[in-house]
């Protein structure tokens, strides 16, 4: 393992190691803007970042307030040094909407400042069991008032429209006049990227006397984005409060004013509605009040209740239990909530690199969804994956667009997008990448082998295999000097630092993938299906004679191999570069995309992020476990993992391959990456694609689970210093339980009528007459 990133893990922990709540203990200004990300809520159509409800103007270095909805984005031309043809002409930038949480308390005149006054206590949880975040404050003011704050936020898990806020005060020493100042604030820009800081635009804002709405568009796009807020209070509250209210161009102001007694609480709960709309003449509004009204009369507190339920659910299906290390045991589940928040439900949306916990990378998907998320999914939540594969079935269309860009065949799936359409301008990093397609088709496979999902895979998946297929086709081309084998050159695999390369591994042998899987399904609905096949070949126009040429390709196709050194070679050239001592590169020159021109990157025998090594997760039985040695003691030294998405890989294969230290110590540097800010950057959102490789680590890495062809494998052991870990997983319509000891592991049934699998070698079935197993390991 690297020098550096093990220095990095010697970090002392931010938060307290608590089975279910990350804890901030004490306010500090220089933790604030980690915080903001950490403390982030979400539901997969909306997040809000963990900002305090109170403001703090001026403070702009430690803050980046950020309200998102999950496909809502601002457009501008991307702006090229030197332009070349068919380069992609607009990006898209997801955009920070109206801060409707903000909520300021004055006692008389004297604003709730926790930067000025004396803070006499703090505390701020987020619940991962409930899904809640809530603080508590006791406060002094410069003129000795103390105050106790309580406030609860949650983004609703099972009303996607819906944020609420309680906020509950109560004066300590004094009676005399508070005032709570509620607002929608609408005067807000993206803190990165957007060169158009007022791509925002309020086209109507009213306030009532306990409600209130604005709606926004977004200039370049034409979404309409509309904020219904509703007030609720006590009757103890109601009695005792007088409004007033403002509405400005871009605001809307709710000031609550009381004549507090000393020692009464006071509550107000702030039930928000969200909705938008990108058709031309619809207006979101009536369905942001219908969302507001519904959830004012259910109550702040059933809203609460649903979000214990709907969470008590999930931790049902997907907690991991681990006994014997209180960080990891926390961070799975903080990893595991964040996941939850980031993924896109409808079919119309996906997961983006820092889910909607931040502005960076734009809001973006990548292939990080289908590699690294939706495995958690489909073994766990699979009715999640199949949403998050219509997302590619939906932009489809625009997928065939950019190979047309590219003069292609079929479909090429843009590198990284919120619409479907390429927004990369850099081609060397992003179009090159054509194993996106392969990705895709993987996770289709993926879902296919564990759903079952037949009715899914004809109308929509095998689509897009061909599709994808289709692009393979064109790409590559037969190459006398390789013994006239099919080739794809100028590529890039996962390994960034070696774009337009020929003859990428991963990418060949992800690409064969790609086309056998498209022909076998080809096979397997032409037979249980042939109507609708035969309606799907008219419309795509596909004949059998396509298929045949597909099976040739596919077996054509140049799968790389050294013999004088026995390995895979990441691609053609990797082995004729400057070799470098990866830890003699000076710790302040890492990660390598910040501090060295590509052009030196390129030239050295320096990977980014598993490559080789990925592949032989994902296709393992297609490699001998020899070479799979040989292969990890090649690139292992050589790989700077300065991508988050790297360790995790490599912590699977060396356990696979018996470099238990190793696959330990990689694993850590995944599962508390957020919240221990390994990195440094976790202000800018939470590494999601991460998040999920601490779940592969685990279920893939240290129970040695693995599918192939639709068959299961187990082959576990337990880490050093653990007692034991149980996790749950959903095959084939039924969940089963599997919990590893130290000499033992334990297969329980707990739903469904069979699962056959085998544990090393032995087969076994779990069915109603033989529910589990404990077998050695």
């Amino acid at each position: 393992m690297r020098n550096y990133h093990a220095r990095k893990m010697d970090k002392e922990a931010i938060y307290p190691y608590q089975a279910w709540k990350i804890t901030e203990e004490e306010f500090l200004l220089e933790n604030n803007h980690h915080n903001e990300a950490i403390f982030a809520l979400g539901n997969g159509y909306m997040g809000l970042r963990g900002t305090l409800e109170e403001d703090y103007p001026g403070s702009e270095e430690s803050t980046t307030p950020g309200f998102y909805i999950n496909g809502v984005y601002a457009s501008e031309k991307i702006i090229y040094g030197e332009e070349a043809p068919n380069l992609p002409k607009k990006g898209q930038t997801m955009i920070n909407l109206a801060d409707w949480s903000e909520i300021n308390l004055y006692i008389n005149e004297e604003k709730l400042n926790l930067l000025k006054g004396k803070i006499l206590d703090y505390k701020r949880e987020l619940d991962l069991k409930q899904g809640l975040l809530s603080r508590r404050i006791r406060w002094e003011d410069r003129q000795g008032r103390k105050i106790e704050i309580k406030i609860t936020r949650l983004i609703s898990l099972s009303r996607e429209h819906i944020g609420a806020i309680r906020y509950q005060f109560k004066p300590i020493n004094f009676s005399g006049k508070i005032s709570l100042n509620s607002a929608i604030n609408g005067d807000v820009s993206n803190h990165h990227h957007l060169r158009d800081k007022k791509a925002l635009e309020v086209i109507e804002s009213e306030v009532d006397t306990n409600t209130g709405h604005l709606l926004h568009k977004v200039k370049s796009t034409k979404f309409k984005v509309a904020y219904v807020a509703e007030h609720l209070m006590d009757e103890h509250s109601k009695e005792n409060f007088e409004v007033k209210k403002r509405s400005s161009d871009n605001r809307v102001d709710w000031v609550f004013e009381i004549s507090a007694n000393q020692g009464e609480e006071y509550t107000i709960d702030k039930i928000v509605g969200i909705n938008h709309s990108q058709e031309e003449g619809e207006n979101p509004l009536s369905d942001a009040r219908a969302s507001a009204a519904r959830a004012s009369i259910t109550g702040f507190e059933n809203l609460v209740e649903e979000q214990t339920e709907f969470m008590s659910g999930y931790w049902q299906d997907v907690d991991v239990k681990i006994d014997g290390d209180d960080a990891l045991q926390q961070a799975f589940r903080f990893n595991a909530f964040h996941i939850l928040q980031a993924a896109g439900k409808d079919g119309q949306t996906s997961v983006a690199a820092k889910g909607i916990s931040g502005e960076y990378y734009e809001g973006h998907y990548f292939w990080d969804t289908e590699s690294y998320v939706l495995p958690f999914y489909a073994f766990q939540r699979p009715e999640v994956a199949r949403n998050l594969l219509l997302f590619r079935y939906n932009t489809l269309a625009k997928a065939r667009k950019n190979a047309e860009r590219m003069k292609l065949d079929g479909a090429l799936f843009p590198w990284r997008t919120i619409n479907g359409e390429e927004a990369s301008g850099f081609f060397m990093g992003s179009t090159v990448q054509y194993h996106i397609n392969a990705d895709i088709a993987y996770a289709l496979n993926l879902y296919y082998q564990v759903s079952r999902d037949q009715e899914f895979m004809e109308n929509y998946g095998l689509e897009i295999l061909i599709e994808t297929a289709r692009m393979w086709i064109s790409l590559g081309s037969y190459i006398p000097m390789k013994n006239n084998k099919f080739c794809f050159n100028v590529v890039c695999g996962p390994d960034e630092y070696k774009p337009g390369v020929n003859n990428n591994a991963y990418t060949n042998y992800m690409a064969k993938f790609n086309l056998d899987t498209a022909v076998k399904m080809a096979e397997i609905i032409k037979n249980k299906s042939p109507e609708k096949y035969k309606r799907l070949a008219e419309r795509i126009d596909l004949n059998q004679k396509e298929i045949e040429n597909m099976k040739e390709v596919k077996e054509d196709i140049y799968l790389p191999y050294n013999e004088e050194l026995e390995i895979t070679p990441q691609d053609d050239s990797f082995l004729y570069k400057n070799p470098i001592e990866v830890d003699n590169i000076p710790e302040e020159e890492l990660p390598l995309v910040k501090n060295w021109h590509p052009l030196i990157v390129w030239r050295y025998q320096v990977i980014k992020q598993a490559d080789v090594i990925l592949l032989m997760l994902q296709l393992g039985n297609k490699f001998s476990n020899e070479l799979k040695i040989r292969n990890y003691d090649y690139y292992e030294p050589k790989t700077t993992h300065d991508s988050s998405l790297s360790p995790a890989i490599y912590s699977i294969i060396a356990s696979e391959i018996g470099y238990k230290n190793q696959a330990y110590n990689y694993f850590m540097q995944t599962a508390r990456l957020d919240l221990d800010d390994y990195n440094e950057n976790a202000y800018q959102g939470v590494h999601t694609a991460c998040m999920g490789g601490t779940w592969l680590s685990l279920v893939q890495g240290f129970a040695g689970m693995r599918m192939f062809n639709g068959k299961l494998y187990f082959h576990p052991h337990l880490p050093d210093g653990w007692n034991n870990y149980q996790f749950r997983l959903r095959f084939k319509g039924s969940q089963i339980e599997i919990t590893v000891k130290e000499n033992t592991v334990k297969y329980m049934l707990l739903s469904g009528d069979k699962v056959e699998f085998k544990h090393y070698d032995q087969v076994v079935v779990l069915k109603e007459s033989n529910l589990s197993q404990e077998l050695e390991i």
